[in-house]
């Protein structure tokens, strides 16, 4: 099994958060979802592997089966580990609902997006460490 990412940052490149952000606008009016790949330790990420949300719905979502087998052969094959599940929140911050904290299976973080009015270019993602029912914020530092 994966090691859960222990660095106290994760890093993301600016195509990458740009990627991420793209699916989430192209999946409203549902949650979107994906996957981050990299080097836990570190809290580099190198890839992002968007995925379909098996329930298609605003309120929740699931990495589809079919996705989440694909990229983690995609992620071990290219010699990476999981680093964090990403997802969307189409109208409430970038924070994991008590749906989210409970339902958080994958030993990574939690990368959420969000279109909140409220939120600005520095909230619009947000990175959690979610274990034993409660969620811990991570930095996220995007780079150019």
């Amino acid at each position: 099994m994966t090691p859960a990412p222990s660095a106290a940052t994760i890093q993301l490149p600016g195509d990458l958060a740009s990627a991420m952000l793209a699916h989430a606008r192209a999946e409203l009016p549902n949650e979107a979802c994906g996957l981050l790949g990299g080097v836990a330790a570190t809290g580099r990420v190198s890839s992002f592997h968007a995925a379909r949300n098996r329930h298609a719905s605003p309120l929740r979502f699931d990495v589809h089966p079919e996705d989440l087998v694909r990229i983690m052969f995609a992620l071990e094959s290219a010699g990476e580990e999981l680093m964090a599940v990403f997802h969307s929140h189409t109208r409430a911050p970038a924070v994991p609902s008590q749906t989210d904290i409970r339902e958080a299976h994958y030993n990574a973080l939690h990368v959420i997006a969000t279109f909140d009015a409220a939120a600005d270019a520095r909230s619009a993602l947000r990175a959690w460490r979610v274990r034993d029912g409660s969620a811990v914020e991570v930095a996220v530092r995007i780079s150019e």
